[in-house]
């Protein structure tokens, strides 16, 4: 017969466990909205550095102009920065971005070309250590809404190694955000910049939101900020080379930061969905486990009903 008393505790211990699992839920529900918050806030920088590039874009040829971030060479050493979390029960969320990382530094391989790596979270810098990777920078214990000068850190890091020729090719793996029960690891080319992908591209914005007590996500379209050329009269008080070069870092630091946003919404929403799926099982399973401990103690009950009537019919 079952164990009341252990039924009685197992319930108990499965409700405490629920009533986390509810709270790291709202949490992230909580942090979700706050990258959104950012996302938005940042925009309008964004907008402006986009139309001023634009500007000196069709004042001058970028691929006439002599600047290191838009010179294309040989590639022999491929700079690779991996973006995963710093902590765990959020699904398959660092999996997927270590193994889309792996994936790479194979194909990498495959072409004779020798990569280092840049890692961001703890855990893929735990992944890569153990196996011994050629780890160049490792960024932990970052905020899990990103800040911007936590992405300017990340960018120096990536400048320096490109200016000073030590990878000839920079390449950002990390995970889009598609919605709050998917997510895409995918790869992008940071350095050198592509001239042809410095104008502002229509957009869209993710709100979290709820309806009849879920949660749910809302997509907005945005379209880019109108591209008006600067006026052909225009005097630049400084060579418009030299505008473009120090504009092209912030420009990095910008693209950096949004992919640093959409992974941390991305690590966040998976949290939600595993922290609601845990919510889930743990109601199914108290609700199982009332189940047995109603049947064990109506067993009791009948248990000891038929000790009475038996004890009775020998007293009798």
């Amino acid at each position: 017969m079952p164990n009341l008393k252990a039924i009685r505790d197992r319930i108990k211990s499965v409700k405490n466990t629920k009533k986390i699992t509810e709270a790291m839920r709202l949490v992230a529900a909580a942090k979700v909205r706050r990258a959104q918050e950012q996302v938005t806030a940042t925009r309008p920088f964004a907008d402006r550095l986009a139309q001023v590039l634009y500007g000196l874009q069709s004042r001058l040829q970028f691929e006439e102009a002599d600047l290191p971030l838009l010179k294309k060479r040989d590639v022999k050493t491929v700079g690779l920065l991996v973006v995963s979390g710093d902590r765990g029960l959020c699904g398959g969320y660092n999996a997927n971005v270590i193994k889309r990382a792996e994936l790479r530094i194979k194909e990498l391989k495959a072409e004779g070309l020798d990569y280092k790596l840049v890692i961001v979270g703890r855990k893929a810098n735990q992944y890569f250590t153990r196996r011994e990777q050629p780890i160049s920078k490792s960024f932990t214990n970052l905020e899990q809404v990103p800040t911007a000068s936590e992405a300017s850190a990340i960018a120096d890091e990536l400048l320096s190694l490109f200016l000073s020729d030590s990878v000839d090719r920079v390449e950002l793996i990390y995970t889009k955000f598609v919605s709050l029960i998917s997510s895409r690891p995918v790869t992008q080319t940071l350095l050198p910049l592509d001239p042809q992908g410095l104008e502002a591209a229509d957009d869209e914005i993710f709100r979290l939101t709820t309806r009849a007590g879920e949660f749910q996500v809302e997509r907005q379209k945005v379209e880019a900020a109108p591209q008006t050329p600067l006026p052909q009269d225009m005097i630049f008080e400084q060579d418009p080379v030299q505008i473009l070069d120090a504009l092209l870092p912030l420009y990095l630091n910008n693209q950096l930061l949004r992919a640093l946003q959409e992974s941390a919404a991305s690590e966040l929403a998976a949290r939600m969905t595993a922290m609601n799926n845990a919510s889930d099982n743990a109601k199914q399973l108290i609700t199982s486990l009332s189940l047995s401990y109603n049947k064990a103690r109506q067993a009791a009950i009948t248990q000891e009903i038929l000790e009475v009537v038996a004890g009775a019919e020998v007293l009798n």
